[in-house]
């Protein structure tokens, strides 16, 4: 089966052998891959260039980036140089801005981070987060994170349908973490739905991880989520 771009296979795995081993069970049913923070120091960047340019995969580097504007602007230039896809920074405006100024002419697309989908209301409570319903705090986010020059934000499917509504949500990216199919157990994630729902609510592409990759038939997972998100004929 031909792999579809809008699913992007997160490898939430310790290191880059680990990852590496899923890409290979995988095959080209996969064609874009995200790798986090938690596999930085296991050899995370060496295993996004291979990916990217031994492979031909996509590849979004889900980093989450938070810090002072000429770190971050640093940052971002260094990290582009790889010809990295997809890059999350924090929601912040002066963090978004900096990291355009980092990003430069190159191709990749700089996401803004607005809540994790892991958070809700009384997360944001304990986070000293103003009041306000999460949905319309993190459309609010989405839309100034727009304006600072986002190409796109990283948002639950409870909330993408209100995203995309918004004007300033033109051409812009709309990604869903923490995707669950169906008979799949929500574990950390909070604000999620199944693949075939987070599209259909305006979601541009949907991220799944565990489901897969530690599923005993990777591949069948996959072509299983594919059926559901591909119209029938």
């Amino acid at each position: 089966m031909a792999s579809d771009n809008r699913l992007i296979v997160a490898l939430d795995v310790s290191n880059a052998l680990q990852g590496m081993s899923i890409v290979e069970k995988l095959g080209d049913s996969v064609s874009f891959y995200k790798i986090g923070l938690g596999m930085l120091t296991g050899g995370g960047m060496a295993l996004a260039n291979e990916l990217k340019q031994e492979f031909g995969k996509e590849i979004f580097l889900d980093l989450k980036l938070f810090d002072i504007g000429t770190t971050i602007e640093r940052a971002v230039r260094g990290i582009t140089s790889y010809e990295i896809d997809f890059l999350t920074v924090q929601g912040d405006p002066q963090v978004i801005q900096a990291a355009q100024e980092g990003k430069g002419d190159k191709h990749t697309k700089i996401l803004a981070v607005t809540f994790l989908t892991s958070l809700d209301r009384t997360d944001l409570d304990n986070n000293l987060i103003k009041k306000g319903d999460i949905e319309d705090l993190v459309v609010e986010r989405a839309i100034r994170a727009f304006e600072a020059g986002a190409d796109g934000v990283i948002a639950s499917p409870m909330e993408a349908l209100k995203i995309k509504e918004a004007p300033e949500a033109k051409n812009k990216i709309i990604v869903t973490p923490g995707i669950r199919p169906i008979g799949f157990e929500k574990s950390d994630q909070k604000r999620t739905t199944t693949p075939v729902d987070a599209l259909s609510n305006g979601a541009d592409y949907i991220v799944i991880g565990r489901p897969i990759t530690e599923s005993k038939n990777p591949r069948l997972e996959i072509e299983k989520i594919l059926k559901t998100i591909r119209p029938s004929n």
